[in-house]
């Protein structure tokens, strides 16, 4: 059986899923041994980051108890069995109320999982807590009214970004291998980026959702793509109550590399003065990753972005009117509860005019259809997954100003509304080791394809440096 391991051994909590199925299988290990090292870690971490939300050891230890056993009479009740795992607060949980990381939300408990959880849960995966969000998944940031604030456990100053925050931060601190994102403008690539994981965006109903909604799709963050491929296997199987998802399919989500010789690559850098400026270490970083692509047979060329000014306050001004919409519903003083930066930039949508809004909801189709012209001249794109490295765990956004919130999505919301699957993967790391993260971007529907690119980046980049370890101390007051 798994014994206390030294530093230069990896810990249970810091192995993959595909290591932790075939521990299991060839009795290494058990998964009680794995969840309580999984639940040392968060004991160890989470006063540092808060990234978890209903957490339940008890039940975790009692849910790794029956997978042992299990194990132990060769029965695993599926591909995921024993594997502890998160989900996000905004994923209903049967019995347990959805905040959706906002006081101004009433927690009365669900009466079903919604279908990323109910997928998880038949294949025996232990989801031991959800994580944290801000309010309305409508920043990108750790700020929450109902959360506590989540911070990056690469640098307890920064934010692991959002609004898949906890989920971020939860995977780059070691709590287990998989966790859930959902992503509506760049909420599990840019966490992933900023926290140096794995994050895919899969095609828009790749993944069945309840509620759904435009552009919004749920998906994997991990820290290796193997990974990030076996949750797909079972996250992407059907569920009837979302009426977008896609028909089943037969794909083959165990990847391989990628071939990359003579493929057609695209390389967005310049978006046309559109959004935040590119930082010089993202700049270097995603044409260090386009010249390993080239030096593997790729063919390279410069394309533009093709989001502009008025595309993007156009996304702004449609979901500023659909966030009024819920909040104008709620009596004054519960309204009030919500984080100020998002009632004040919600409160605009109220002066908006129909037309204003239809014009906002349109430009999902102008993008969709730049997006197709696009790739009939490219087989891939890469670009940067954030313009900026990082920026302080307080704000609510990179600039942090709630009349321009969205400067910082520009290379990750046109392919939410075009539909396509786009995956952040670490590509490096700024001068102070904070990471950086590449985002590969392919047609509509080529998921296994995006996951082959995003395996094959990882062989071409190298291993990624350690992950950060915990504080000895106890946290410092902020």
């Amino acid at each position: 059986m798994h014994k206390p391991v030294s530093d230069d051994v990896t810990s249970l909590h810091d192995l993959s899923a595909v290591d932790l199925i075939a521990g299991y299988r060839a009795r290494q290990f058990s998964p009680s041994e794995v969840m309580d090292e999984v639940l040392a870690q968060v004991a160890a971490w989470e006063p540092h980051i808060k990234a978890l939300y209903l957490l339940d050891a008890d039940a975790a230890r009692a849910a790794a108890k029956a997978s042992t056993e299990r194990w132990a009479n060769d029965e695993p009740a599926g591909v995921l069995d024993g594997v502890p795992a998160t989900v996000k607060d905004n994923l209903a949980t049967k019995g347990q109320p959805m905040p959706l990381g906002a006081a101004s939300v009433t927690r009365t408990p669900l009466a079903a999982d919604a279908p990323p959880v109910a997928r998880l849960r038949e294949v025996g995966a232990i989801i031991f807590a959800k994580t944290t969000m801000p309010d309305y998944g409508m920043l990108s940031s750790g700020l929450s009214s109902f959360h506590p604030l989540t911070r990056n456990p690469w640098d307890l100053r920064m934010n692991p970004g959002g609004s898949s925050a906890g989920a971020g931060a939860a995977a780059a601190a070691g709590y287990g291998p998989l966790h859930v994102g959902t992503d509506i403008g760049g909420s599990i690539r840019l966490p992933a980026s900023w926290c140096g994981l794995v994050g895919l965006k899969p095609s828009f109903g790749r993944v069945p959702i309840d509620p759904p909604y435009v552009g919004r799709v749920a998906g994997p963050m991990t820290r290796i793509v193997d990974d990030a491929a076996l949750m797909m296997s079972v996250l992407s199987k059907p569920d009837r109550r979302d009426g977008t998802s896609l028909p089943p399919s037969d794909l083959h989500w165990k990847v391989a590399e990628k071939p990359a010789r003579k493929l057609r690559i695209g390389v967005m850098l310049d978006l046309g003065g559109v959004g935040q400026p590119l930082e010089q270490p993202v700049r270097a970083t995603t044409l260090a990753a386009a010249k390993a692509f080239e030096d593997a047979g790729a063919v390279i060329s410069e394309v533009k972005g093709f989001l502009t000014r008025e595309m993007l306050d156009g996304l702004d001004n449609f979901w500023r009117a659909r966030l009024w919409d819920d909040l104008a519903r709620l009596a004054p003083e519960v309204r009030a509860k919500t984080l100020p930066y998002i009632l004040q930039w919600a409160e605009r949508g109220a002066a908006l005019s129909g037309v204003d809004v239809v014009r906002g909801f349109n430009v999902t189709i102008a993008l969709r259809a730049a997006a197709a012209k696009l790739f009939c001249d490219y087989d891939y794109i890469i670009s940067p997954t954030s313009p900026g490295v990082k920026f302080p765990a307080e704000f609510a956004s990179p600039i942090n100003d709630p009349q321009a919130p969205f400067e910082h999505i520009t290379y990750t919301v046109p392919w939410n509304m075009s539909e396509n699957p786009a995956i952040s993967v670490n590509a490096g790391y700024d001068g102070d080791g904070f990471p950086i993260g590449l985002q590969i971007v392919g047609r509509r529907f080529d998921d296994v394809g995006v996951l082959g690119m995003a395996k094959t980046f990882e062989g071409l980049r190298g291993e990624q440096r350690p992950w950060p370890k915990a504080p000895a101390s106890q946290p410092s007051a902020h």
